[in-house]
């Protein structure tokens, strides 16, 4: 009988620690960061759920894959950190302490690692863009419209454009603002709800995470949606607080489905005509808060 209990105890426990995820569709890696409690983990899983890489996270609200094969991310809402595959520190900046906001209130949920190695980081609480050298020091500076000021919702996901301009999405605000070199507002378009992320296509339209919404959008210069899905467009899955989004070479948009609950994907793409081709599920080793997704292929290359 003992021997028994003790059988069933490893069973139990190898599953638990190899469950497997739930992915439909070609089998990838992703790079996800979950801030729920109990998990608060940054990690790349394979198809089978297996963790590959892994960092402890307080709250995250942005990640990037950078070309070197390092990772960019938030540790929490002000603490950004460079991490290679070792896991090893090769940079951070703490937004609390530095360039004047001692004292302050800040929080950070956009970041980016530019192309002349700059990083681009944007404020909520001082409302303003800046870019920094490797040694922290501000090389670049522009301010934010504010509507309805606040520390944690002036902004979510911000992105440098190729042509210089920023691409800001104003949570509290409602709004998606592109913001020309010299900080003036060149492009806006109202959400009229929470909005998180914005991108901005090859074909001049941007894409919108709407989370307050549940749903995702592509709009033209003009304003005009030219292509939605909502809540309820795809069979068997709910859309909840839709975070980040993208659009990959293929035509397909890979959307972040945050907050859906264990019955829906944590992440899935889809086509134009609203058919899912890959979903992932993994509630092992992720939970309900997952903002912030890079999907990879097998060989841990980013999906385009």
């Amino acid at each position: 009988m003992i021997r028994h209990r003790l059988l069933i105890a490893l069973c139990v426990l190898l599953f638990s620690s190899f469950a497997l995820a739930d992915q439909t569709g070609p089998k990838r890696r992703v790079l996800a960061g979950d801030y729920s409690g109990g998990k608060k983990r940054l990690a790349i899983v394979d198809a089978d759920g297996k963790i590959l890489w892994e960092q402890k996270i307080n709250n995250i609200h942005d990640v990037h894959l950078l070309d070197s094969g390092n990772i960019l991310y938030q540790s929490d809402w002000t603490r950004i950190v460079e991490t290679d595959k070792d896991g090893k520190i090769v940079w951070e900046y703490d937004a609390a302490k530095m360039n004047g906001n001692s004292g302050k209130r800040i929080e950070v949920h956009a970041i980016q690692r530019l192309s002349d190695g700059l990083t681009m980081i944007v404020e909520s609480g001082s409302g303003r863009i800046i870019e920094v050298d490797k040694d922290g020091k501000i090389q670049k500076e522009i301010k934010l419209k504010l509507n309805k000021p606040s520390v944690h919702r002036d902004t979510r996901n911000a992105r440098k454009l190729d042509n210089g301009n920023y691409l800001v999405a104003h949570e509290g605000d409602g709004m998606v603002r592109e913001y020309d070199g010299d900080g003036k507002v060149v492009w806006e378009y109202e959400t009229k709800t929470q909005v998180y992320s914005a991108v901005r296509l090859k074909n001049g339209n941007t894409l919108i995470g709407n989370g307050g919404a549940s749903n995702v959008i592509e709009v033209t210069p003009k304003g005009d949606v030219v292509w939605k899905l909502s809540k309820n467009d795809l069979p068997g899955i709910t859309l909840a607080w839709i975070t980040q989004v993208s659009r990959l070479e293929n035509g397909n948009t890979v959307v972040v489905n945050c907050h859906a609950g264990p019955d829906n994907p944590q992440v899935f793409e889809v086509t134009g005509d609203k058919k899912v081709v890959w979903s992932f599920k993994d509630f092992t080793n992720f939970g309900n808060a997952t903002p912030v997704a890079v999907v990879l292929d097998e060989n841990g290359k980013l999906v385009k």
